[in-house]
């Protein structure tokens, strides 16, 4: 397959990725900026299981779509379009299109960070684009398909690099004009594949107008215009065009943090780093990250965290114009008046405690007010893996975040008491618990009987170590570790008889 003119001086590298960790690994080639991630995304986008480059592979799907497009008279440049909307980082379809396989409903995911241009201003024409170019390679690549699935991916990633806050208001009228864009041009894309083929359907204009106005210049006048525009489409090719997908490999390949319109529910990495998103927030805010660490360290939150509620805000601003959503996040319980934060002294008293569960060393570390009462959690593991201490990083410092807005401790203890996971088992290093079944099922049991005096919480049981608590098989990483292959070995005899 002859590798398209916008890949030559790209510099690439090559490395061993899997679309799955249980899968063999295979050679794969991305750009060197790229990372890991996109390696593993082309390993599952790509056909076969042998060695690939993404300039070839991306050949393979494009070259037969082009040559469909360029046969329905569509200009010679269709290829060109989609090439350089890959390498740009822009977009990409999902796994069907790419193995040319036949599939009623394939999709079609759009990054929305990548369309900032060198300016650092977001390019609507280039998503407006962007978005009729992905209707009609899916109307190529799957002539028979009624129902199409054009995305927009990582909404926090690109109102992080704006400066805007997820949670505000602001932040829905720029989704909100995204979206019309989205569906606006999509209709116009699919009643442009309507005349090709004379497969007509109505044009029902079912969504609500865009915005007045919104923060990124020239989006709500291009929200307008595609409004406009789709009111002139006579029929539409297909029965729907638009949807919010799940992360997948598509969503890797092209660098996307955060599916669809979700908010990022951490500032780090799988790793332990920062995410794209977060580093971008920090330098439009003009902090460095000495003064963002400072920040932390004193009780401040110069990177915010957005949950449910912002989330369900979100999915009710976009739903209007998209056809296929996913369900709403659920937001639990009635939405309580939010108390003042109680900072902490900045010297304060608490201590550590050093214990193991199952095997697991961890230390529980506490702060507290000058009248005793906790006010901060630090949970810190000794071997663990970089994302599971992440984690629990940060899961500390949203309960701590809690306690100092006057949740009560006891919520917390009734919450994460008999949470069930691995590691789990019994306790050394500190009488007050004997059994945990979770290393948060002990911080929390712990953190009961010293604060709180409870003695009353029931002793946890472990039950077989192979299941959890609704009897379903342990996940591999869960599995107790004489279960490993060279434990099994090592109790293995051979046994030969005499003949």
């Amino acid at each position: 397959m002859k590798i398209h003119r916008s890949w030559h001086g790209v510099r690439l590298r090559r490395l061993s990725a899997a679309a799955d960790p249980d899968e063999p690994a295979r050679s794969v080639t991305v750009p060197a900026s790229w990372d890991d991630r996109a390696a593993d995304g082309l390993a599952a986008l790509a056909p076969g299981s042998g060695s690939t480059t993404l300039p070839a592979a991306a050949a393979h799907w494009i070259q037969a779509v082009a040559d469909k497009a360029v046969q329905a008279g569509m200009e010679p440049s269709f290829a060109d379009r989609l090439h350089w909307l890959l390498q740009l980082r822009r977009g990409a379809p999902t796994e069907s299109v790419w193995q040319c396989r036949n599939d009623p409903n394939p999709g079609f995911v759009l990054n929305l960070p990548g369309f900032i241009d060198s300016a650092g201003l977001f390019d609507c024409a280039a998503f407006a684009e962007a978005v009729e170019t992905a209707v009609l390679t899916l109307s190529f690549a799957a002539p028979a398909s009624a129902r199409l699935s054009v995305g927009m991916a990582d909404l926090h990633g690109l109102l992080s690099a704006l400066g805007i806050g997820y949670g505000s208001s602001d932040a829905r009228d720029i989704a909100r004009a995204l979206a019309a864009i989205l569906r606006g041009r999509a209709d116009v894309a699919s009643g442009r594949m309507a005349r090709l083929t004379d497969a007509m359907r109505p044009a029902p204009m079912d969504w609500p107008a865009p915005p007045a106005r919104t923060p990124i210049p020239g989006l709500a006048e291009a929200a307008r215009a595609a409004r406009q525009q789709a009111l002139a489409v006579e029929g539409l090719r297909h029965i729907a065009t638009t949807a919010i997908l799940a992360a997948g490999p598509a969503d890797a390949l092209l660098g996307v943090e955060t599916g669809g319109i979700a908010p990022a529910f951490s500032a780090l990495t799988a790793t332990g780093g920062l995410s794209k998103a977060a580093r971008a927030w920090l330098g439009v805010s003009g902090m460095t990250g000495e003064e963002a660490l400072a920040s932390v360290l004193g009780g401040g939150t110069p990177i915010p965290v957005y949950g449910a509620a912002e989330h369900a805000a979100m999915h009710d601003a976009v739903a209007p114009f998209i056809e296929a959503m996913p369900a709403p996040p659920a937001v639990l319980g009635k939405a309580l008046p939010i108390a003042p934060r109680t900072d902490l002294p900045a010297r304060r008293a608490g201590y550590t405690q050093k214990a193991s569960v199952g095997g697991h060393r961890l230390y529980v570390r506490t702060g507290e007010y000058d009248n005793g009462a906790l006010g901060e959690v630090f949970i810190a593991l000794h071997k663990e893996g970089a994302a599971f201490r992440a984690l629990m990083d940060q899961f500390a410092s949203a309960v701590s975040i809690g306690l100092q807005h006057g949740v009560p401790l006891e919520t917390f203890v009734e919450a994460f008491t008999f949470t069930r996971f691995g590691p789990a088992g019994s306790v050394e290093g500190d009488p007050a618990v004997r059994q945990a079944t979770s290393l948060v099922d002990y911080a929390f049991r712990h953190l009961a009987a010293h604060y709180l005096g409870r003695r009353d919480i029931p002793e946890a049981t472990m039950e077989d170590p192979d299941t959890v608590a609704d009897g379903s098989p342990l996940l591999p990483l869960e599995l107790p570790a004489e279960a490993s292959p060279h434990a099994r070995r090592r109790a293995l005899r051979v046994i030969s008889k005499a003949g």
